[in-house]
């Protein structure tokens, strides 16, 4: 198994996991209204059902139809940039892996039933505003998404040094093995006339 598949293997299962033990016991332990604070109210727990996007973003009346294939698709997609992916572009390969569970895992919702996805963490105090309430495959969603960002500015930066650097100079090539390298003065050839 290369790599690529390893790292998959080791976030796929895990993120899925975290998610629906978590939502299991948000369903069970904030149903009928309850709500819990953790760390001295800085982190609320509300129970709600999101039908729309990611952090409570709604789209329209019944989007579940429309969030089911739009998924898949993305999902598709993120699975061709996968297999594409270098395997030693890390940032990358565990990007995506985020990605694709958070999908997976907010899937498995919209799929079982048409309330929504199950979200409970939150709404966040920032004194400007409340975050949105969200779930374990919303961060990790929101984590693979920034270092797929991150990935795809390394990558720019890279072909934009490259760039800067200009194309080799020719005849600045190694020479080939078992060759002797070419000389500038060896290979010019003076032309001589009789008596000169």
């Amino acid at each position: 198994m290369n790599i690529k598949l390893r790292i998959l293997a080791a976030i796929l299962p895990a993120v899925l996991l975290l998610d629906v033990i978590t939502k299991r016991w948000a369903l069970t332990a904030l149903g009928g209204g309850r709500r819990m604070e953790l760390l001295d109210g800085l982190l609320p727990l509300t129970l709600a059902f999101n039908r729309g996007a990611a952090f409570g973003i709604s789209i329209g009346n019944d989007p579940r139809w429309f969030f089911i294939p739009v998924t898949i698709l993305a999902m598709g997609l993120l699975a061709v940039l996968f297999i594409q992916s270098e395997s030693g572009d890390r940032v990358k390969v565990v990007s995506i892996a985020l990605i694709l569970s958070g999908a997976l895992g907010n899937l498995v919702d919209r799929v079982r039933w048409d309330r929504g996805v199950v979200d409970f963490i939150g709404p966040i105090d920032l004194g400007f505003m409340h975050w949105p309430i969200f779930n374990v495959a919303d961060s990790a969603i929101t984590c693979g998404a920034v270092l797929l960002g991150i990935s795809f500015w390394r990558e720019e930066r890279t072909r934009a040094q490259e760039a800067a650097a200009g194309p080799e100079e020719p005849g600045s090539a190694e020479p080939e093995p078992g060759l002797p390298a070419r000389s500038e003065d060896a290979s010019a050839t003076t032309e001589t006339t009789p008596g000169g």
